[in-house]
């Protein structure tokens, strides 16, 4: 801070400053205030926790596959005819995708392979 600029103020701030500074000098209780002020900011802040994320992933898990279940059903229930090994082949899948989603599961990450 060696450079120096002058700051026009109002007088009524000036007096305000000059009545709450104590010890410090104008200039130290201007920087001071800002100080605080951006501190303050930056606690208010707020983050999420590795649990919050991981509860966040394991429920968009959860519904990506019950829109698997709903589609599934719904493609059942107009009376698509789809061969017995490609429907079983869907419910392998999703019982893969219902076992990673149990809490036991260390992957963290559910893939499903699309034709």
């Amino acid at each position: 801070m060696g450079d120096k600029k002058m700051l026009i103020v109002p007088v009524e701030l000036v007096r305000k400053i000059d009545e709450n500074r104590g010890d410090m000098t104008q200039a130290e209780f201007i920087e001071f205030l800002i100080d605080s002020q951006i501190e303050e900011k930056i606690k208010e802040r707020q983050f999420v926790t590795k649990e919050e994320l991981r509860v966040f992933e394991q429920d968009i898990k959860s519904l990506l596959k019950s829109f698997l279940d709903f589609f599934v059903g719904y493609g059942l229930e107009l009376g698509k005819k789809s061969p017995k090994t490609e429907f079983e082949e869907l419910s392998s899948k999703l019982h893969e995708l219902e076992n990673e989603l149990g809490p036991t599961s260390k992957k963290g990450e559910a893939k499903i392979k699309w034709k």
